[in-house]
């Protein structure tokens, strides 16, 4: 285990590598890691202690620090707002920098006997982008391509030097293209993630909204683009759940004329996420195959499944 956490200093994140630093992120503040179980691995490691009612975040890098220690302060702000949103553990210092990775600790949400609805995730974002920012709490702009840069050169070795090229390539092409676009919208607080992974219905039947990660101050369509590519390009919502998103939202952002270059970022963002964990499993590399053969061919059916 010692050399696999020595290699993802280097190439990314490993469930094993992760698995360490959430070990010693919680002996530094006094939680017992024992029996910890490990229940998402994406752009993070989420994994749920049995020893107390928290759920550990273990970044990538030392390049998340900053992004980390904007999750804690907009959970804190959201919180104060009465807003339906994930708790950080407030009576501990953080975030903790273990083996080079940013950890944080957040209260459990006890999920509930169901799923959220589009109408609820429309109804969430109108809200969230309806809050004013209290002073002292700075949000960044949206970053388009965030750490698409780093993801292509930190690939997993799998993943083959023409692919490289290619996927640098088409990151080119998108941000002259974003360049190029005219909004009209305002700027609001944006979750920069807004998919339904990222919405759960607490034990009491509420709504949650979680991971902070992307959070900023920009556009809303950034946002609203999430849940419009999944629908128009890749058919993951049925015509009614995207119609109950619309309607609670009360945009359909396909409507804009920018919406063609949202979803090629949108496509390229969920492409080059699935990359980085290539190496974890040969379902998760099959699926980056077809994400990949589809950012080839614009016409090509979207036959993605969701991750």
């Amino acid at each position: 285990m010692a050399s696999d956490a020595a290699r993802t200093a280097i190439e990314g994140l490993t469930s094993a590598g992760a698995a360490e630093a959430m070990i010693a992120a919680c002996r530094s503040v006094g939680l017992d890691p024992c029996g910890a179980e490990l229940i998402r691995f994406g752009e993070n490691a989420l994994f749920r202690l049995a020893s107390a009612p928290v759920i550990v975040r273990v970044a990538r890098s030392s390049e998340y620090l900053s992004s980390a220690r904007k999750e804690v302060a907009v959970s804190r702000w959201l919180a104060q707002e009465g807003f339906p949103a994930a708790r950080v553990v407030d009576d501990l210092e953080q975030p903790v920098l273990a083996g080079g990775r940013p950890v944080t600790f957040w209260h459990l949400i006890n999920e509930g006997d169901r799923k959220p609805t589009y109408g609820e995730l429309g109804a969430v974002l109108r809200d969230l982008h309806s809050l004013t920012l209290p002073p002292g709490l700075e949000l960044p702009p949206y970053d388009v391509f965030g750490r698409s840069d780093l993801r292509i050169d930190r690939a997993p070795d799998g993943v083959s030097d023409e692919d490289r090229q290619f996927l640098r390539r088409r990151l080119h092409e998108l941000r002259a293209e974003v360049a190029n676009l005219r909004f009209d919208s305002l700027k609001d607080p944006l979750h920069g993630d807004a998919h339904m992974q990222n919405l759960m219905t607490n034990d009491q039947g509420h709504v949650v909204l979680i991971d902070f990660e992307g959070f900023g101050f920009d556009h809303p369509e950034w946002d609203l683009m999430v849940t419009a590519t999944e629908h128009h390009s890749l058919g993951w919502q049925t015509k009614e759940q995207y119609a109950d998103f619309v309607t609670a939202y009360g945009r359909d952002l396909r409507d804009w004329t920018g919406f063609t270059t949202l979803r090629g970022v949108q496509e390229f963002h969920m492409t080059t996420w699935l990359m980085q964990n290539t190496s974890e499993g040969k379902n998760i590399a099959e699926e980056y195959v077809r994400r990949l053969a589809s950012l080839r061919d614009d016409d090509a059916p979207r036959n993605w499944r969701p991750w």
